[in-house]
């Protein structure tokens, strides 16, 4: 199994470390070549959501990607990544890929002083670790019956799935647990 990670900003390392010690072969996508390769699986980490898509679009990424996970190819977007997946951004009106039938809100905890660590419950997975970073948080979800809310935190959204999606407001590539990889994981497997 092969998986990609956006890597034109923020945290893609911490993403391959973590699919490294998982035994994961990963590739990194820079520019519209790397696209050409085959995985199986696509990461979006977090970062600076506005960075990112403007990076994509300058390097002719984002029609590309859109279109393979329109096509069903498995995608965990964390923090930014979530801000880049989802159809509305109530507090930007830039979407990128639009894929994710979810209103996030950027930046919904405030600057940096509003980082924090909690644990909460995680659907199918139990207690997991969760650290918000400048994190954004899902206002609503715009097709119920497509998407399943993940997880909540203070009766705010922050994670939620629709088909072969995952976005996940926080980081849970900093933390030690991997159960949210393993889950990504066998959602590639086909598991």
């Amino acid at each position: 199994m092969n998986i990609a990670v956006l890597a034109i900003q923020g945290a893609f390392a911490e993403h391959i470390d973590k699919l490294k010690k998982l035994g994961v072969d990963c590739i990194e996508l820079r520019q519209a070549a790397d696209l050409e390769q085959d995985f199986d699986g696509l990461i979006l980490p977090g970062g600076e959501s506005t960075v990112q898509r403007k990076l994509l679009r300058e390097h002719d990424m984002v029609e590309p990607l859109r279109k393979k996970i329109g096509q069903g190819i498995p995608v965990l977007g964390t923090c930014a990544g979530l801000i880049l997946l989802a159809q509305e951004i109530s507090n930007d009106g830039d979407v990128c890929f639009g894929t994710l039938p979810v209103r996030v809100q950027r930046n919904a905890y405030g600057r940096q002083l509003g980082s924090f660590h909690t644990e909460e419950e995680f659907a199918g997975i139990g207690r997991v670790p969760m650290s918000f970073i400048r994190a954004p948080y899902i206002e609503s979800v715009v097709n119920r019956n497509q998407t399943e809310i993940l997880a909540t935190v203070e009766d705010r959204i922050v994670a939620a799935r629709s088909g072969n999606q995952i976005g996940i407001a926080f980081h849970p590539e900093l933390d030690e647990d991997d159960r949210i990889h393993e889950m990504f994981l066998e959602m590639c497997r086909g598991v």
